[in-house]
């Protein structure tokens, strides 16, 4: 089944300048190896239509069940430059836990928020 990855990871963020650094923390151990196969860098900036102007690249924390992309040219020139507001790191990161992944039926039961996930 495909569902929004918001059900398998939290994310966090942090910025400086035009570079947006998003860290993805799988819930569960069994999830990294889905988010590592599926969350490219790639499809993590198409992901964003455009937003991301720069390179993205892509850091593999395994101890942590994490990845961390750091996103070049992201933030409009950066906070006190650009006048869009929702190109900050958060609103970056928050978008991200949207991404599809395709989670196998076997791990449904450790999904985090079930109940919101059509039958």
């Amino acid at each position: 089944m495909k569902i929004p990855m918001q059900h398998l990871a939290h994310a966090r963020s942090g910025d400086k300048g035009n570079t947006s650094n998003i860290a993805i923390f799988a819930y569960a151990p069994d999830f990294y190896p889905l988010l590592k196969s599926q969350l490219t860098a790639e499809r993590f900036k198409a992901h964003y239509g455009g937003a991301i102007k720069g390179e993205v690249l892509r850091y593999e924390v395994d101890n942590l069940n994490a990845l961390n992309f750091v996103c070049h040219g992201a933030l409009g020139g950066g906070v006190s430059r650009s006048l869009c507001l929702d190109n900050y790191g958060k609103a970056l990161s928050a978008a991200i836990l949207g991404f599809e992944i395709e989670v196998p039926d076997a791990l449904r039961d450790q999904l985090r928020g079930q109940d919101l996930l059509a039958e």
